[in-house]
């Protein structure tokens, strides 16, 4: 095959727009971290209702996951996305301008909908339009666009509340409210320009052509792949690739997924998407702050703290970008999740022996650097390209939502009982049970799930169905 004609600067450009989705979930993910403590004062609230105020949004997410593959597989890709963007522009502007605390919790759960949509069908499509070659890398964009949100929601959260407390007193008494005295609400509000970019700028991308294979719509699939892969003969093997794996079966999407080979990847896809979320990472992105504080930082410090950690999670998906298709899946997470329990224990001990010891918040912050580091360069960069790869063209967006939707419970659970488990088992023992729950998911990535390298989406299809 020559590579040579494939036209692989479209196809960045294609998964650049699609990975602004990521950008906002990661933002809307990140953002809280910096509004738990103002929004509890400001409405009085007791653990439950912050675990709540932080997990409602996760409870949206599974709303969204739950609808997201059965829009994508009805509608298609793009109009989904763009469904998204609404939902993101409608969550940002709501909790700026948000009077009570359940108004706020309606606006959250609206963007956390947002995220469940975008969290499927963004990495779907990238993975949908990649080249086999680099398909992992491009759907990698996605995990560090993520990472930029995270990034883009801590430097908001950290200057914002610098300016806030500096003594700027802007005019108006608006103004004043949502930069001086109840800063939080532009940390929300300021999700409103990247979500209305995101919906500006995916009408400028095709559908994906292997969605439109499936709608029997192939002289818009032939178009679009041919300028992909600039190559009639090329063009045509693959869509009589896809029509052919398309055509195997005729039942309902339901129906395929219990087929055996399938059913077997839904499963394990479902059991990994659940397993990462009780590895520590998320308690880390939405309670970093007040973890830190809890080691004794000032609330100033732990926002710098937590910028560092997103700076970190940033440069390291970039690594994990360049090496995924190299290295390979799979040997990402071993070394990567090994990296994960060394450092994982490390903050337990912290907690447990440190300040006997006397060390000082820094070796905190060392090991909470290593943990990201672990974390982003294995479980974070893999999970959405595994994902968006193991599943057949004819319900793919099902399948990936039975994910998704685990995904998300996990997540929910993570931020709902987070702050009940650090003040009941203490941050030592809440860390050293994040250890435990790493060797399950190391076993069955390793022994279960295959490598997919390098490997076109049919190629991966028919490894699972021979299973």
């Amino acid at each position: 095959m020559e590579k040579t004609k494939q036209n692989l600067g479209y196809v960045i450009s294609l998964s650049v727009v699609a990975a602004i989705g990521g950008f906002l979930f990661g933002y809307d993910t990140a953002v809280i971290s910096g509004t738990v403590q103002q929004v509890t004062q400001q409405f009085d609230l007791n653990s439950m209702q912050v675990g709540w105020f932080v997990g409602c949004a996760l409870v949206g997410s599974i709303l969204g996951v739950s609808i997201a593959g059965m829009l994508s597989d009805h509608f298609g890709r793009k109009k989904t996305m763009i469904l998204s963007a609404l939902l993101f522009s409608a969550s940002a502007i709501g909790c700026a301008i948000s009077s009570s605390y359940a108004g706020l919790v309606i606006y959250r759960i609206i963007g956390g909908i947002g995220i469940g949509i975008v969290s499927i069908v963004s990495p779907m499509y990238i993975s949908e339009v990649s080249l086999p070659k680099y398909r992992g890398s491009l759907v990698s964009l996605y995990q560090l666009a993520i990472t930029v949100g995270f990034l883009g929601a801590y430097l908001a959260n950290f200057n914002l509340l610098r300016l806030s407390i500096s003594g700027y007193a802007p005019a108006g008494e608006l103004m004043g409210k949502i930069l001086v005295t109840e800063v939080w609400r532009a940390m929300f509000g300021a999700e409103t320009l990247p979500a209305l970019l995101f919906f500006a700028v995916i009408f400028f991308i095709p559908e994906s052509p292997r969605w439109l294979v499936v709608k029997h719509s192939e002289p818009k699939a032939q178009k679009i792949l041919m300028r992909i892969l600039r190559d009639d003969k090329e063009v045509d093997a693959q869509i009589a690739d896809i029509r052919s794996l398309s055509n195997v079966e005729n039942k309902s999407e339901w129906s395929l997924i219990f087929k055996p080979g399938i059913f077997r990847a839904v499963l394990i896809g479902a059991a990994i998407a659940i397993l990462g979320q009780f590895m520590g990472v998320n308690a880390v992105l939405y309670y970093g702050p007040k973890i830190f504080q809890d080691s004794g930082l000032s609330s100033g410090d732990s926002l710098f703290y937590q910028v560092l950690v997103g700076l970190v999670n940033m440069l390291t998906t970039v690594i994990a970008l360049l090496i995924i298709d190299k290295v390979g899946r799979k040997k990402l997470v071993y070394f990567g999740v090994t990296g994960m329990i060394i450092s994982l224990m490390a903050i337990g001990l912290y907690f447990l022996k440190g300040q006997a010891m006397g060390l000082s918040s820094v070796y905190l912050l060392v090991f909470f650097l290593a943990y990201i580091f672990c974390c982003a360069i294995s479980i974070c960069a893999v999970i959405w390209v595994l994902l968006s790869e193991m599943y057949p063209n004819n319900v793919r967006g099902l399948a990936m939502s039975i994910a998704g939707f685990s995904l998300w419970i996990g997540t929910y659970l993570i931020g709902q009982l987070t702050p009940w488990v650090l003040e009941h088992l203490t941050p030592a023992g809440t860390f050293f049970i994040f250890t435990l729950m790493c060797l399950p998911y190391l076993w069955l990535i390793w022994k279960k799930v295959p490598e997919t390298t390098g490997k076109s989406l049919e190629e991966i299809e028919r490894m699972w169905i021979k299973k």
